[in-house]
């Protein structure tokens, strides 16, 4: 590693420490490798550049020790942020933003544009390999309108592997924005949290992660001591029921028991404003979010 690439806390890790390190993710890189990892990217990681840049070089690192990574992102506060440049008023029902000609126009400006260009060009910084598409290439992402009421907003039909076969088998990572077309051509918007879903079980992903502003799931929320670091299904159902989880968190962990029913091995619930957080989360015997399993078994 050139001198540069190396900070003053890093510096200070003794050689012993930093071989303890390299020697606790060994099981984890074998029992990961060639395995799919689906990372739905959004939060603040994506939009504070150094936790970006961090979260670019834990993906290239993934895939420099074997494990597919395959990178789902929104952008919802930038599009927001855009359409209140152009003075247009947005309309949210559902948590769902209502979407007309113009809105959609925005979306997919923003996602494929800006959003996804730029996660590209963050990890390409560390290895060239990422590649953006979106669902409209190579037909990967068949869609359908939600509800008339929310306009050009869609929910995924079909996942179309093919394309992203051949990007990850050539060694690439593809970062996705979720827009997809219906059989007219039509496009929507699509919420990117459940098209990570979609897209995780069309590649029997190992893991779906997603990257939030949030620990991952606490007994009290008011207390990040109280984290829950490993969950089975059943018992995440059983806390939504007894109200310990609550409010934004109840989607959260919806979408990865929706993942899980859909086959994935497991879904983490992770904070994005964690320097590293995948790395530690995969790699490590801690890990440092939630996660969500079918059953109470706990595997590497």
């Amino acid at each position: 590693m050139a001198d540069s690439d190396v900070s003053p806390d890093n510096s200070r890790i003794d050689p012993a420490s930093r071989a303890a390190v390299l020697v606790e993710a060994l099981p984890y890189i074998q029992e990961f490798a060639g395995r799919t990892v689906v990372v739905k990217f959004g939060g603040n990681a994506m939009v504070d550049p150094a936790l970006s840049h961090q979260f670019a070089a834990d993906i290239v690192l993934l895939r420099a020790v074997g494990i597919k990574p395959v990178v789902v992102h929104g952008g919802g506060p930038q599009i927001g942020r855009l359409l209140a440049r152009l003075g247009k008023e947005t309309e949210f029902r559902d948590g769902l933003r209502v979407t007309d000609e113009e809105t959609l126009d925005v979306a997919r400006m923003v996602l494929t544009g800006r959003v996804g260009a730029d996660i590209v060009g963050a990890i390409n910084a560390h290895g060239r390999v990422a590649v953006s598409l979106s669902g409209l290439d190579a037909g990967l992402i068949d869609a359908e309108q939600r509800d008339e009421a929310l306009g050009y907003v869609g929910d995924v039909v079909d996942v179309h592997r093919r394309i992203l076969d051949t990007l990850i088998g050539d060694g690439f990572v593809p970062v996705i924005s979720t827009i997809g077309a219906d059989a007219s051509g039509q496009t929507f918007n699509i919420n990117a949290d459940t098209a990570a879903i979609s897209i995780a079980e069309a590649l029997g992903a190992e893991k779906l992660v997603y990257l939030t502003d949030v620990p991952g799931v606490l007994t009290d929320v008011a207390d990040p001591s109280t984290l829950i670091s490993r969950l089975s299904a059943s018992r995440a159902r059983l806390l939504i029921d007894d109200g310990v989880i609550a409010g934004g968190m109840i989607p959260k962990v919806g979408a990865c028991l929706d993942a899980l029913d859909a086959g994935v091995g497991s879904a983490h619930i992770l904070d994005g404003r964690v320097p590293h957080v995948l790395l530690l989360e995969l790699l490590t015997d801690a890990g440092v979010g939630t996660m969500i399993t079918r059953t109470d078994e706990v595997n590497p």
